[in-house]
């Protein structure tokens, strides 16, 4: 009888051993691309920033007031162009400032429940006028 317990007690210990090893292995692969993602989401962000920065250039050059309008649809056409990724623009002030939101879906860490893993970026530009 002693050796039966003492196989469900190695059972039991290598269950747990291999739970957080896959945990652990969970955390390294769902969490490098959950990484990769935050940094694809702050490279939006701040090339959307930039293009609607950009967009002003026109209105400031000539002397006039950047035109928000044409920068926060500059900005928003960035973010169309990149699916995997969402995000605001709002124009406060002299700074476009955009947001962004992305996410990965687990590979390993779905095991224990966790589905998916979110992102997010956000980045901001200054119109400087041109004096």
């Amino acid at each position: 009888m002693a050796g039966n317990q003492r196989g469900v007690s190695l059972s039991a210990f290598f269950a747990v051993v291999v739970f957080a090893l896959l945990l652990a292995a969970g955390l390294v692969v769902d969490g490098g691309a959950q990484a990769v993602a935050a940094r694809r989401a702050e490279l939006v962000a701040s090339a959307a920033a930039r293009a609607g920065a950009d967009a002003t250039t026109t209105s400031r050059l000539a002397g006039r007031a950047p035109d928000q309008v044409a920068a926060v649809a500059a900005a928003q056409r960035v973010l169309a162009e990149n699916a995997d990724v969402s995000g605001d623009v709002r124009v406060v002030g002299a700074r476009i400032q955009v947001t962004t939101r992305s996410g990965v879906d687990t590979v390993l860490l779905s095991l224990i429940g966790v589905r998916r893993l979110e992102a997010r970026g956000s980045a901001e530009a200054e119109v400087v006028s041109s004096r």
